[in-house]
Protein backbone atom coordinates (compact mmCIF):
# COMPACT_ATOMS: atom_id res chain seq x y z
CA UNK A 1 0.00 0.00 0.00
CA UNK A 2 1.41 3.32 -1.05
CA UNK A 3 0.78 6.06 1.47
CA UNK A 4 1.47 9.80 1.39
CA UNK A 5 1.78 11.52 4.74
CA UNK A 6 0.65 15.09 5.26
CA UNK A 7 -0.07 17.46 8.10
CA UNK A 8 -2.80 20.02 7.51
CA UNK A 9 -3.49 22.96 9.74
CA UNK A 10 -6.98 23.85 10.90
CA UNK A 11 -7.32 26.99 13.01
CA UNK A 12 -3.67 26.69 13.98
CA UNK A 13 -3.91 23.04 15.04
CA UNK A 14 -2.35 20.11 13.25
CA UNK A 15 -4.42 17.30 11.77
CA UNK A 16 -2.50 14.29 10.47
CA UNK A 17 -3.73 12.85 7.18
CA UNK A 18 -2.72 9.82 5.14
CA UNK A 19 -3.73 9.31 1.53
CA UNK A 20 -4.14 5.58 0.85
CA UNK A 21 -3.51 5.20 -2.88
CA UNK A 22 -4.74 1.60 -2.93
CA UNK A 23 -8.10 2.38 -1.31
CA UNK A 24 -8.19 5.88 -2.80
CA UNK A 25 -9.24 7.40 0.51
CA UNK A 26 -8.00 9.98 2.98
CA UNK A 27 -7.55 8.72 6.53
CA UNK A 28 -7.58 11.28 9.34
CA UNK A 29 -6.19 10.97 12.85
CA UNK A 30 -9.24 10.62 15.10
CA UNK A 31 -7.38 12.10 18.07
CA UNK A 32 -6.35 15.17 16.05
CA UNK A 33 -9.91 15.82 14.83
CA UNK A 34 -11.31 15.43 18.35
CA UNK A 35 -8.63 17.76 19.69
CA UNK A 36 -9.54 20.43 17.13
CA UNK A 37 -13.22 20.23 18.05
CA UNK A 38 -12.95 19.99 21.83
CA UNK A 39 -9.67 21.54 23.03
CA UNK A 40 -9.57 18.60 25.44
CA UNK A 41 -6.46 18.28 27.60
CA UNK A 42 -6.86 14.48 27.56
CA UNK A 43 -8.10 13.40 24.14
CA UNK A 44 -7.97 9.68 24.92
CA UNK A 45 -10.28 10.09 27.91
CA UNK A 46 -12.63 12.32 25.91
CA UNK A 47 -12.91 9.64 23.20
CA UNK A 48 -13.67 6.99 25.85
CA UNK A 49 -16.45 9.14 27.34
CA UNK A 50 -17.78 9.93 23.87
CA UNK A 51 -18.04 6.23 23.05
CA UNK A 52 -19.76 5.58 26.38
CA UNK A 53 -22.36 8.26 25.62
CA UNK A 54 -23.01 7.02 22.08
CA UNK A 55 -23.73 3.28 22.17
CA UNK A 56 -24.23 3.06 18.41
CA UNK A 57 -20.89 4.72 17.71
CA UNK A 58 -19.19 2.43 20.22
CA UNK A 59 -20.68 -0.69 18.61
CA UNK A 60 -19.34 0.36 15.19
CA UNK A 61 -16.01 1.74 16.41
CA UNK A 62 -14.00 -1.18 15.05
CA UNK A 63 -15.52 -0.62 11.61
CA UNK A 64 -15.26 3.17 11.64
CA UNK A 65 -11.66 3.31 12.90
CA UNK A 66 -8.62 1.47 11.66
CA UNK A 67 -4.94 1.56 12.73
CA UNK A 68 -2.99 3.59 10.17
CA UNK A 69 0.72 4.40 10.24
CA UNK A 70 1.15 8.16 10.72
CA UNK A 71 3.92 10.54 11.68
CA UNK A 72 4.02 10.98 15.45
CA UNK A 73 5.04 14.28 17.09
CA UNK A 74 8.58 12.92 17.53
CA UNK A 75 8.88 12.37 13.77
CA UNK A 76 8.60 8.58 13.94
CA UNK A 77 5.89 6.56 12.22
CA UNK A 78 3.44 4.79 14.49
CA UNK A 79 0.03 3.17 14.14
CA UNK A 80 -2.71 5.66 14.99
CA UNK A 81 -6.49 5.30 15.19
CA UNK A 82 -7.78 6.85 11.97
CA UNK A 83 -11.00 7.09 9.98
CA UNK A 84 -11.98 8.00 6.44
CA UNK A 85 -14.22 10.95 5.59
CA UNK A 86 -17.43 9.02 6.25
CA UNK A 87 -16.13 7.78 9.61
CA UNK A 88 -14.98 11.23 10.69
CA UNK A 89 -18.38 12.72 9.86
CA UNK A 90 -19.97 10.05 12.07
CA UNK A 91 -17.61 10.84 14.93
CA UNK A 92 -18.30 14.56 14.60
CA UNK A 93 -22.01 13.86 15.14
CA UNK A 94 -21.15 12.69 18.67
CA UNK A 95 -19.25 15.85 19.58
CA UNK A 96 -21.38 18.77 20.84
CA UNK A 97 -19.20 21.58 19.50
CA UNK A 98 -19.77 24.85 17.68
CA UNK A 99 -16.59 24.11 15.76
CA UNK A 100 -18.12 21.09 14.04
CA UNK A 101 -19.57 22.90 11.03
CA UNK A 102 -16.29 24.59 9.94
CA UNK A 103 -14.55 21.20 10.23
CA UNK A 104 -17.26 19.60 8.09
CA UNK A 105 -16.67 22.29 5.46
CA UNK A 106 -12.92 21.74 5.63
CA UNK A 107 -13.33 17.97 5.14
CA UNK A 108 -15.74 18.58 2.26
CA UNK A 109 -13.11 20.78 0.58
CA UNK A 110 -10.55 17.98 0.85
CA UNK A 111 -13.06 15.58 -0.68
CA UNK A 112 -13.61 18.03 -3.51
CA UNK A 113 -9.86 18.24 -4.09
CA UNK A 114 -9.71 14.48 -4.51
CA UNK A 115 -12.52 14.56 -7.07
CA UNK A 116 -10.49 17.17 -8.98
CA UNK A 117 -7.47 14.84 -8.83
CA UNK A 118 -9.50 11.98 -10.30
CA UNK A 119 -10.61 14.25 -13.16
CA UNK A 120 -7.04 15.57 -13.63
CA UNK A 121 -4.48 12.88 -12.56
CA UNK A 122 -1.66 15.44 -12.73
CA UNK A 123 -3.01 16.89 -9.48
CA UNK A 124 -2.37 13.57 -7.73
CA UNK A 125 1.33 13.89 -8.54
CA UNK A 126 1.28 17.48 -7.35
CA UNK A 127 -0.18 16.36 -4.02
CA UNK A 128 2.53 13.70 -3.67
CA UNK A 129 5.26 16.26 -4.43
CA UNK A 130 3.91 18.59 -1.77
CA UNK A 131 3.69 15.76 0.78
CA UNK A 132 7.31 14.73 0.17
CA UNK A 133 8.49 18.34 0.42
CA UNK A 134 6.66 18.68 3.73
CA UNK A 135 8.64 15.68 4.96
CA UNK A 136 11.88 17.39 3.92
CA UNK A 137 13.00 15.35 0.92
CA UNK A 138 15.22 17.13 -1.61
CA UNK A 139 13.85 18.28 -4.96
CA UNK A 140 16.26 15.98 -6.78
CA UNK A 141 15.12 12.94 -4.81
CA UNK A 142 11.45 13.89 -5.29
CA UNK A 143 11.90 14.07 -9.07
CA UNK A 144 13.33 10.54 -9.09
CA UNK A 145 10.54 9.30 -6.79
CA UNK A 146 7.83 10.77 -9.00
CA UNK A 147 9.26 8.98 -12.01
CA UNK A 148 9.41 5.74 -10.05
CA UNK A 149 5.74 6.08 -9.00
CA UNK A 150 4.68 6.59 -12.61
CA UNK A 151 6.69 3.59 -13.82
CA UNK A 152 5.42 1.42 -10.97
CA UNK A 153 1.84 2.27 -11.95
CA UNK A 154 2.51 1.23 -15.55
CA UNK A 155 3.95 -2.08 -14.32
CA UNK A 156 1.02 -2.88 -12.01
CA UNK A 157 -1.40 -2.00 -14.81
CA UNK A 158 0.43 -4.45 -17.06
CA UNK A 159 0.28 -7.15 -14.38
CA UNK A 160 -3.45 -6.52 -14.07
CA UNK A 161 -3.81 -6.92 -17.83
CA UNK A 162 -1.93 -10.20 -17.61
CA UNK A 163 -4.41 -11.57 -15.09
CA UNK A 164 -2.55 -10.77 -11.86
CA UNK A 165 -5.00 -9.41 -9.29
CA UNK A 166 -4.17 -10.82 -5.84
CA UNK A 167 -2.00 -8.65 -3.53
CA UNK A 168 0.03 -11.75 -2.64
CA UNK A 169 0.93 -12.30 -6.30
CA UNK A 170 1.95 -8.65 -6.71
CA UNK A 171 4.24 -9.09 -3.68
CA UNK A 172 5.76 -12.26 -5.15
CA UNK A 173 6.48 -10.61 -8.50
CA UNK A 174 7.93 -7.54 -6.78
CA UNK A 175 10.24 -9.79 -4.74
CA UNK A 176 11.40 -11.62 -7.88
CA UNK A 177 12.15 -8.33 -9.65
CA UNK A 178 13.85 -6.72 -6.65
CA UNK A 179 16.03 -9.74 -5.91
CA UNK A 180 17.04 -10.04 -9.56
CA UNK A 181 18.68 -6.60 -9.61
CA UNK A 182 19.64 -6.00 -5.95
CA UNK A 183 20.32 -9.54 -4.72
CA UNK A 184 17.71 -9.18 -1.98
CA UNK A 185 13.98 -9.61 -1.63
CA UNK A 186 11.98 -6.57 -0.54
CA UNK A 187 11.95 -7.81 3.08
CA UNK A 188 15.70 -8.47 3.09
CA UNK A 189 16.33 -5.08 1.51
CA UNK A 190 14.28 -3.32 4.21
CA UNK A 191 16.14 -5.13 6.97
CA UNK A 192 19.44 -4.21 5.30
CA UNK A 193 18.43 -0.57 5.58
CA UNK A 194 17.14 -0.97 9.14
CA UNK A 195 13.52 -0.39 8.12
CA UNK A 196 10.39 -1.91 9.61
CA UNK A 197 7.05 -0.46 8.49
CA UNK A 198 8.61 2.29 6.36
CA UNK A 199 8.23 2.28 2.59
CA UNK A 200 11.37 0.86 0.93
CA UNK A 201 11.23 3.16 -2.11
CA UNK A 202 10.91 6.20 0.15
CA UNK A 203 14.28 5.22 1.63
CA UNK A 204 16.19 4.36 -1.54
CA UNK A 205 19.03 6.56 -2.73
CA UNK A 206 18.78 8.25 -6.13
CA UNK A 207 20.87 5.47 -7.72
CA UNK A 208 18.80 2.72 -6.13
CA UNK A 209 15.59 4.37 -7.26
CA UNK A 210 16.92 4.69 -10.81
CA UNK A 211 17.92 1.01 -10.94
CA UNK A 212 14.61 -0.13 -9.47
CA UNK A 213 12.76 1.99 -12.01
CA UNK A 214 14.87 0.52 -14.84
CA UNK A 215 13.95 -2.99 -13.64
CA UNK A 216 10.26 -2.11 -13.60
CA UNK A 217 10.33 -0.40 -17.01
CA UNK A 218 12.12 -3.39 -18.56
CA UNK A 219 9.67 -5.82 -16.96
CA UNK A 220 6.71 -3.81 -18.26
CA UNK A 221 8.02 -3.78 -21.83
CA UNK A 222 8.98 -7.48 -21.78
CA UNK A 223 5.53 -8.37 -20.47
CA UNK A 224 3.78 -6.35 -23.16
CA UNK A 225 5.83 -8.11 -25.82
CA UNK A 226 5.48 -11.64 -24.39
CA UNK A 227 1.85 -11.39 -23.26
CA UNK A 228 2.17 -13.87 -20.35
CA UNK A 229 -0.85 -15.99 -19.49
CA UNK A 230 0.25 -17.51 -16.20
CA UNK A 231 1.88 -16.46 -12.93
CA UNK A 232 4.92 -18.59 -13.76
CA UNK A 233 5.42 -16.72 -17.03
CA UNK A 234 5.09 -13.36 -15.27
CA UNK A 235 7.69 -14.45 -12.71
CA UNK A 236 10.11 -15.36 -15.51
CA UNK A 237 9.59 -11.95 -17.13
CA UNK A 238 10.07 -10.15 -13.79
CA UNK A 239 13.38 -12.02 -13.45
CA UNK A 240 14.43 -10.91 -16.93
CA UNK A 241 13.46 -7.30 -16.28
CA UNK A 242 15.34 -7.25 -12.99
CA UNK A 243 18.41 -8.69 -14.73
CA UNK A 244 18.57 -5.64 -16.99
CA UNK A 245 19.00 -3.42 -13.93
CA UNK A 246 21.41 -5.93 -12.36
CA UNK A 247 23.70 -5.67 -15.39
CA UNK A 248 23.57 -1.85 -15.21
CA UNK A 249 24.29 -2.01 -11.49
CA UNK A 250 27.31 -4.28 -11.95
CA UNK A 251 28.72 -2.06 -14.68
CA UNK A 252 28.38 0.98 -12.44
CA UNK A 253 29.93 -0.79 -9.45
CA UNK A 254 32.96 -1.86 -11.47
CA UNK A 255 33.49 1.75 -12.47
CA UNK A 256 32.91 3.14 -8.96
CA UNK A 257 34.68 0.41 -7.05
CA UNK A 258 31.91 -0.06 -4.49
CA UNK A 259 28.36 -1.35 -4.18
CA UNK A 260 25.53 1.03 -5.03
CA UNK A 261 23.07 -0.99 -2.97
CA UNK A 262 23.43 0.88 0.27
CA UNK A 263 22.23 0.62 3.88
CA UNK A 264 21.91 4.40 3.66
CA UNK A 265 18.34 5.71 3.89
CA UNK A 266 17.09 8.77 2.04
CA UNK A 267 15.24 9.81 5.20
CA UNK A 268 18.57 10.06 7.05
CA UNK A 269 19.31 13.22 5.08
CA UNK A 270 16.01 14.98 5.72
CA UNK A 271 16.46 18.27 7.50
CA UNK A 272 13.75 19.20 10.02
CA UNK A 273 11.34 21.82 8.68
CA UNK A 274 10.16 24.41 11.14
CA UNK A 275 6.92 26.31 10.84
CA UNK A 276 3.72 25.46 9.00
CA UNK A 277 3.99 27.35 5.73
CA UNK A 278 5.44 25.22 2.97
CA UNK A 279 6.38 26.24 -0.54
CA UNK A 280 4.82 24.07 -3.22
CA UNK A 281 5.79 23.24 -6.79
CA UNK A 282 3.76 24.94 -9.49
CA UNK A 283 1.28 22.65 -11.20
CA UNK A 284 2.67 21.03 -14.36
CA UNK A 285 1.73 22.76 -17.58
CA UNK A 286 -0.69 20.81 -19.72
CA UNK A 287 0.43 19.72 -23.15
CA UNK A 288 -1.19 21.60 -26.00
Amino acid sequence: MEENFAIQLFEGKKVRIVWDAEKEKYFFSVADIVQVLTDSVDVKQYIKRMRTRDAELNSKWGTICTPVVMLAPDGKKRKTQAADLEGIFRIIQSIPSKKAEPVRQWLAELGSQRIDQIIDPELTFQMAVEDYRRQGYSDRWINERMRSIEMRKELTDEWHRSGIHEPRDFAILTNVLTKAWSGMTTGQYKRYKGLTKENLRDNMTNIELALNTLAEVATTEYSRQSNPQTMVESQRIAQEGGSVARDARQTMERRLGHSVVSPERASDHIKPIEGSDFETFPAPEKEQ
